[in-house]
């Protein structure tokens, strides 16, 4: 037993010796080195490339130093009335659903550019706003996008979502054919801004970009039930390779159809 003490001495200030190598190596004791993202699950990470940005830094444009200051302001409910407009808001939005039967009837144009507004309310990444909303009315450029969808989703159907994701679409009756999109008066695609520019010319940093997009996208159709009662028919993206000219900065994550239910 003797002979095991000295072992056991070394083998204790072996660990503790790895114990503080390991922990002068962890990145918070490393300088030079580029700071990571706060952690994301991995289902909304975004293209926000911190560490693409240090290196390629001249093409990037600096932080604002100050920004104007928009006084903040609200009013002040008694609990009951609190209470109240809580449970009335909760039965306004309970009451929206996702259609595919949208009449043709029009929507006039002041309303759509006031629902657009409020989406554009949406908090943001330091705030970047990093989000575009495009409005189609014109009846050959909705087929065109329809015919672009119906052929992503084709492929969605027969390939990349699977057997299991089918099945359970079956009981709500959808398939890849979306004739809605050519009789909704309107479509709205919401492009998400990978990075912006500033003046300059010099890239601007949009943190967070899929994350700000999809609350916007929330507010948007909230906005759209709330006081319009209008229908929405949710619509994932356009495929990244077929934007129909849009910027080689934005993606399309999504494009609500916007009408009155036939």
């Amino acid at each position: 037993m003797f002979f095991l003490t000295p072992v056991l001495v070394a083998v204790v200030c072996i660990l503790i010796l790895w114990i503080f190598k390991a922990a002068d190596r962890s990145p918070e004791k490393k300088k030079g080195e580029p700071q990571t993202q706060p952690w994301v699950h991995e289902d909304l990470k975004d293209s926000s490339d911190l560490h693409q940005v240090e290196e390629d830094g001249d093409e990037w444009q600096e932080s604002e130093e100050h920004v104007e200051h928009i006084p903040f302001s609200h009013t002040r409910y008694p609990e009951e009335e609190m209470v109240k407009r809580a449970q009335e808001f909760y039965e306004l939005l309970s009451k929206r659903r996702s259609v595919r039967f949208i009449s043709n009837e029009q929507v006039p144009m002041e309303v759509i550019d006031n629902v657009i507004k409020t989406a554009g309310t949406a908090p943001s990444g330091a705030h970047t706003e990093p989000w575009t909303f495009v409005v189609v009315t014109d009846p050959d450029m909705k087929h065109q996008i329809r015919e672009i969808i119906e052929e992503e989703e084709k492929i969605n159907y027969m390939k990349r979502m699977g057997a299991r994701w089918v099945t359970d679409l079956r009981k709500l009756r959808t398939s890849w054919i979306k004739q809605y999109l050519d009789t909704a008066p309107v479509l709205i695609l919401i492009f998400k801004q990978v990075h912006g520019f500033a003046a300059n010319g010099k890239k601007k940093i949009h943190y967070y970009n899929e994350i700000s997009v999809s609350i916007a996208c929330g507010i948007l159709l909230a906005a759209l039930q709330c006081k319009l009662a209008l229908s929405t028919a949710r619509r994932g993206g356009l495929p990244k390779s077929r934007r129909l000219s849009a910027p080689s900065s934005t993606l399309c994550p999504m494009s609500p159809v916007q009408g009155r239910v036939e």
